[in-house]
């Protein structure tokens, strides 16, 4: 007796097809996506540059901010994988229904909407505020450097860009000479429509590439001197500073910072707002990607990209970006020692947070002296031949690093910068392993950090949808 199947339908015609919605569970994550972007955020931006009646009717706005969202949460980037996946899995189709875009259509789409995408990160971060997943009890700061699409091979130093330059502009002006003395001998072999002296496409190239190294150089050259002129600033004010406080910098002034930049300094012909940067993979071409987490559920408060390599500048732009994205600043802050200076530390005081920040190797006291500096003693009595006592001084209050070392060193394993690591490397483990986003589709500062925002906007997303219960409060926009 042979074994009874369950029949296999797979010719048997639909005469009542299901929804595109049943093609999925109830609870999978395409149908929360789907749920939220149509009923939950305000797409305003997006759909009111809609304007003109002229030609195909376009793609729904909504129905392609929802697909670009549920693929950065599924960890696919590119528009010719989106576009494959809504022709070949059941959980794009339940988003675009049987009616797929095609891959320029989704490119163009991010594209055209990438700045309005890129805010959708406030709105999400809001309903994860509003459904209790962000207390900002404790927020936990730490940068990530994120490959550019850009090789570090096509970058040249500024030493190398004078001396290449002048070869190929040597090179373009040897085969003009060429050109110029082959011109009867061409016009017999090209005949007489053409005057023998056209330049060959390669030597058109090396013209352009000469180009574009000499306008390398000059923007090599007004960062340097932009540079310069900043730090001189900041002397001028440090030095004012001490003047007021009746103190003197100790040893020779230093020599003013040169409006030249250095032979190595380097350029990108690819993407030249990126930077070379020193990660785990060793020197790469990349961005410093910035995040802010929140420790009720690794919720990401503020993020951010910049072209710095390193992250102490940005402690206070990421602190006062949680503000403004929640209107109140976190109680608590926790950072690695990337972030520790002086000046960090004063604001994290001026603005009422508890901060705990890595010391590392910050210098302990002020003017370069450490902390067990002390002046010379006295000249040897010409009587006794002893050295006369010191005059005892009062003791210097601790600097804000002195101090914050003290503190984390008294707070010992029960002190709240365990949760440093664990808060922000969880969440760039998430990003750039399971979802697999470890380098940028876009060029340029500005399209970049639109990229970076939408990355962020999915990972919220994705906690919204693991942290959502029916009790929590009913997501409205206004």
């Amino acid at each position: 007796m042979s074994k009874t199947f369950r029949p296999w339908k797979i010719d048997e015609p639909l005469l009542l097809p299901p929804m595109v919605q049943d093609f999925v569970a109830e609870d999978h994550l395409s149908r929360f996506v789907l749920s939220v972007v149509r009923n939950d955020i305000d797409l305003a931006a997006i759909t009111g540059s809609y304007v003109v009646e002229r030609g195909q009717p376009p793609f729904d706005p909504v129905m392609m901010t929802a697909l670009l969202l549920y693929s950065y949460c599924c960890g696919i980037y590119s528009s010719r994988r989106i576009a494959k996946g809504c022709r070949e899995r059941v959980d794009f189709m339940s988003i675009v229904g049987l009616d797929p875009p095609d891959f320029r259509t989704v490119s163009e789409f991010r594209r055209r909407h990438l700045k309005a995408l890129g805010a959708l990160f406030t709105q999400i971060l809001h309903l994860c505020e509003t459904a209790g997943l962000v207390k900002l009890g404790h927020v936990a700061l730490d940068g990530t450097k994120i490959k550019a699409n850009a090789s570090k091979h096509k970058a040249m130093s500024y030493e190398r860009m004078e001396k290449r330059a002048v070869e190929l502009e040597a090179e373009v002006a040897r085969w003009l000479e060429v050109a110029e003395a082959s011109d009867a001998e061409e016009d017999k072999l090209h005949g007489a429509d053409k005057t023998g002296e056209e330049m060959p496409d390669w030597v058109a190239d090396k013209k352009r590439r000469a180009e574009r190294i000499r306008k390398a150089k000059a923007e090599l050259e007004a960062e340097a001197k932009a540079a310069a002129q900043a730090k001189l600033k900041a002397a001028a004010e440090a030095q004012q500073q001490r003047e007021a406080e009746g103190r003197k910098k100790p040893g020779r002034p230093a020599a003013p910072p040169s409006t030249t930049p250095e032979p190595k300094a380097q350029k990108n012909f690819t993407d030249p707002e990126s930077r070379i940067m020193k990660s785990k993979d060793g020197f790469v071409q990349a961005y410093n990607a910035q995040i802010a987490v929140d420790g009720t559920a690794q919720v990401i408060v503020a993020q951010d990209v910049t072209q710095s390599t390193v992250d102490s500048s940005q402690l206070v732009p990421m602190i006062d970006a949680t503000k403004t994205n929640l209107g109140r600043y976190p109680e608590q802050a926790s950072a690695d020692a990337g972030y520790c200076s002086e000046a960090n530390l004063e604001a994290l005081e001026n603005r009422d947070i508890d901060g705990y920040v890595a010391t590392g190797r910050a210098r302990d006291a002020v003017d370069g002296k450490g902390a067990g500096d002390d002046d010379a003693p006295g000249a040897p009595n010409p009587v006794s031949g002893s050295k006369p006592q010191a005059e005892p001084k009062p003791a210097a209050a601790p600097t804000r690093v002195e101090a914050m070392r003290a503190k984390l060193k008294a707070g010992g394993h029960a002190s709240p910068y365990r949760l440093r690591k664990q808060l922000p490397e969880p969440v760039f483990g998430q990003i750039k392993q399971a979802r697999g986003f470890r380098q940028f589709l876009l060029r340029g500062f500005d399209k970049v950090r639109a990229e970076w925002a939408i990355v962020c906007t999915a990972h919220n997303l994705l906690k919204l949808a693991q942290g959502w219960t029916p009790s929590a409060a009913r997501l409205q926009t206004a």
